[in-house]
């Protein structure tokens, strides 16, 4: 029973130990059933009051634990809708279930037709068709087909392109996901959908797995200092060395992954029975380059003049995904020029924006850096024209292009896979050329040659380092393991051998810097006219070079001269509107007429 009551007295008064102000509610709750004293004693202190009987134990129990238990039943609804895969509620349960994405049989369009510059790597992975196809025929002589192939290439070589083509080839289901998609906050996630990508992949098979970026999650375990991601990470990498191990022969499912780190990749990953084909994805040679230049040109509208081979030969570390860039800019290039076709020019201005930066022709140059930049360049060029063992010069401009006020471009006649050491000498010659002839002309150095500085003093290292190029160092290699862990990485020689490493780097530059001076000298003239004409043109190409150094002179047109020549042309027509006798007063005619 409950008893609610109020005072009516102003001065208040006590109800056992309890002092009620007047006009006071009290709620107060009585156990038992016998009430009639409390409603005597209420009734003595001229206290109004009801009387209320409670609900019961079972109103009681509701109210206490009621929302307990509706929290309770809420996350086992949940739970149990997710493990069914239902719903929205799946959400919890769905931290555990792959993330991949799937192109089921007869939805990839890429095949190895779309696929150029790799002709190694397309033959090597040829066979898993066939055995996707048709695997009784490996099975019929105990043969085991590899479950396992890891690509290695630098970024934007074609991995993934080709991963999808052999499925496309095959017409069979892909499955693909990034390494960085197995591990989240959660412990225990990355392992569980590793199972779940596996069980799905069976239930589709045959089929193809494809791990996209796997050294996110295979790289070496125990590397590194240890810590929550690195506990998590290991165990996703279990998982997925246990999915491999428990193949059947019957389970035709191929896994492939990519990665451009194959060194950092833990040991038991690319051991037999798991990764343990590696098929090397190179930057393409020329030809290949031309053939994925063929491929991408098929989908823009092309000037039949276009020479791709010379495109090719001048995008040399070139990779697949860079030369489609260069297609589609060079067609937004000549879109924006309002041409009906892509030509030489825009395929040349896109190479050299990818390589370079955009040309900044509205930046604001001073006449002395102007002048300064135009001998700098054409020091370069002379020097590389001059000297045997170098790549032909391409052209020669003054315009900026990101960071750098000018530049001299080479055209590779060939791919080069090692230097000899007249090439490297003859190269730091050219890149000492360009400080040598502006310090001649200005009496003063600049900035400008920073670059040129850091390649050479790079080569010279190199040289004395990792290539034996030292008569003094001989056939050793100071550099330090690129495969030790860099905290632990440190010099293997004494200080006396590190003085001598330094003498013969100072030694390499220094002969380079006095062959160079030499060519300048000899061939100043030819170092003048170039930088007249560079001053003039801005651009000049390699047969106006040609000719500037047998010492003949070029003609074309100039900006400056056509805004001369526009000008000129309005004066003309202003004066033959002023001179029109159907328009023309007294007034003006007495202005004309010096009469």
């Amino acid at each position: 029973m409950a008893v609610i009551a109020e005072h009516k007295e102003s001065n208040g008064g006590p109800l056992g130990s309890i002092d009620i102000p007047a006009g006071t509610e009290v709620f107060f709750p009585i156990a038992g059933e016998n009430d009639d004293w409390y409603k005597e004693k209420l009734t003595e202190a001229n206290i109004d009051f009801t009387n209320e009987k409670d609900t019961g134990l079972f109103m009681h129990f509701i109210m206490s634990w009621g929302p307990m238990l509706i929290i309770l039943f809420l996350i086992f609804f949940f739970i149990s809708r997710s493990a069914r895969g239902g719903g929205a509620g799946g959400m919890l349960g769905n931290f555990g279930k792959s993330k991949h994405k799937i192109a089921q049989k007869g939805d990839s369009k890429v095949t190895f037709d779309d696929v150029a510059g790799i002709v190694e790597a397309k033959a090597e992975v040829h066979e898993i068709i066939e055995f996707l196809k048709n695997p009784k025929k490996f099975a019929r002589l105990g043969g085991r087909i590899p479950r396992g192939i890891l690509l290695v290439g630098s970024p934007g070589c074609g991995k993934t392109l080709l991963a999808k083509a052999i499925a496309g080839e095959a017409d069979v289901p892909f499955f693909t996901i990034s390494g960085s998609d197995f591990v989240e906050m959660f412990v225990g996630v990355g392992a569980s959908r590793v199972r779940d990508l596996f069980k799905q992949a069976k239930e589709a098979s045959p089929c193809i797995i494809f791990l996209d970026e796997i050294d996110a999650v295979g790289r070496k375990r125990g590397s590194g200092f240890s810590s929550g991601g690195h506990d998590e990470r290991e165990q996703t990498l279990n998982a997925i060395l246990v999915e491999m191990d428990g193949f059947e022969l019957s389970d035709q499912v191929i896994v492939m992954a990519a990665t451009n780190r194959a060194d950092v990749l833990d040991p038991a990953l690319t051991r037999p029975g798991r990764f343990d084909r590696q098929v090397q994805v190179p930057l393409p040679d020329v030809e290949g380059r031309k053939a994925i230049l063929a491929v991408h040109a098929k989908k823009i509208l092309l000037s039949p003049s276009v020479d791709l081979g010379r495109v090719a030969r001048g995008t040399p570390m070139f990779s697949g995904a860079d030369l489609e860039a260069l297609v589609n800019e060079a067609a937004i290039i000549a879109t924006l020029a309002d041409k009906d076709f892509v030509d030489q020019l825009d395929l040349d201005e896109a190479r050299d924006k990818i390589r370079w930066g955009r040309a900044n022709k509205s930046r604001k140059v001073q006449e002395l850096e102007r002048v300064a930049t135009a001998y700098h360049e054409s020091g370069h060029a002379v020097v590389q024209i001059v000297l045997p063992h170098t790549d032909p010069v391409h052209k020669v401009t003054i315009i900026p292009r990101g960071q750098s006020g000018g530049a001299t471009f080479s055209l590779p006649e060939k791919d080069r896979y090692f230097y000899n050491r007249k090439y490297l000498e003859a190269s730091m010659r050219v890149l000492c050329g360009g400080r040598i002839a502006e310090r001649r002309q200005t009496s003063d150095i600049s900035s400008g040659a920073s670059m040129d500085i850091q390649m050479a003093t790079s080569y010279a290292r190199h040289m004395v380092l990792d290539w034996g190029m030292s008569d003094r160092l001989g056939f050793v290699q100071y550099s330090p393991d690129p495969n030790r862990e860099a905290i632990f990485a440190d010099r293997d020689y004494s200080p006396d051998t590190a003085r001598i490493i330094d003498e013969e780097v100072k030694r390499l530059i220094d002969s380079a810097y006095a062959e160079a001076e030499r060519i300048i000298d000899e061939h100043w003239e030819q170092v003048v006219a170039i930088s007249d004409a560079l001053l003039l043109y801005e651009t000049l190409q390699a047969d106006e070079l040609e000719k500037l150094m047998k010492g003949e002179s070029i003609t074309r047109a100039t900006v400056s001269g056509l805004l001369d020549e526009e000008s000129d042309v309005g004066k003309t027509d202003e004066t033959s509107k002023q001179t029109d006798p159907e328009e023309s007063t007294g007034n003006e005619d007495a202005i004309l007429d010096p009469a």
